[in-house]
């Protein structure tokens, strides 16, 4: 796993031990900033929830995104986010909050102009909490959305007042974005 463009291009990220976190793949993480760059999306404040190992912010980050906060409730997972951010210099641009999303909403202060969600594939709880985040005022009005699911799962149509802009299937994942 590798930043895939901008200042930390090329950087080698480490992933998690744990098969039970999965991290995004360069392939998929490329399409994803391929598609936000053609919509021209705001990447000044970044939300990445459920990181993970921190890849989709980090990525954000070396496109130019001035500050990313990271949400991710497993501990070894914060300090692998932590490496990597130490890594690849974007330490002073970021906070990891290690709490689960439904308790780090709290303790945000947005705004965010994107956010990137990649919640386990099988967590039916994540839906409602990321309606809770586009609903609450730690969006900023013309903010973007980016859904990565398993590709078995259809889309939601909405979350929150976001509406579906495109959706993409790249092997076993679905990347939907919203507006």
């Amino acid at each position: 796993m590798r930043v895939i463009a901008g200042k930390a291009k090329g950087h080698r990220l480490k992933g998690p031990r744990a098969r039970s976190v999965r991290p995004t793949s360069d392939l998929v993480r490329g399409a994803i900033f391929s598609a936000l760059a053609a919509r021209d999306v705001d990447l000044s404040r970044v939300l990445d929830l459920y990181a993970g190992s921190g890849a989709l912010g980090i990525e954000a980050l070396s496109r130019g995104a001035c500050w990313c906060d990271f949400v991710e409730e497993n501990p070894s997972a914060c300090a692998l986010i932590r490496d990597n951010l130490q890594a690849t210099g974007f330490a002073g641009q970021a906070e990891v909050h290690c709490l689960p999303v439904e308790r780090a909403l709290d303790r945000l202060e947005g705004p965010y102009t994107l956010v990137l969600a990649d919640p386990p594939y099988a967590d039916a709880s994540a839906l409602a909490a990321l309606e809770e985040v586009a609903s609450s005022s730690l969006v900023a009005p013309g903010a973007t959305l980016v859904l990565e699911q398993g590709a078995k799962q259809a889309p939601p149509e909405a979350v929150g007042p976001f509406r579906l802009l495109n959706e993409r299937r790249h092997g076993d994942t679905m990347v939907a974005i919203y507006r």
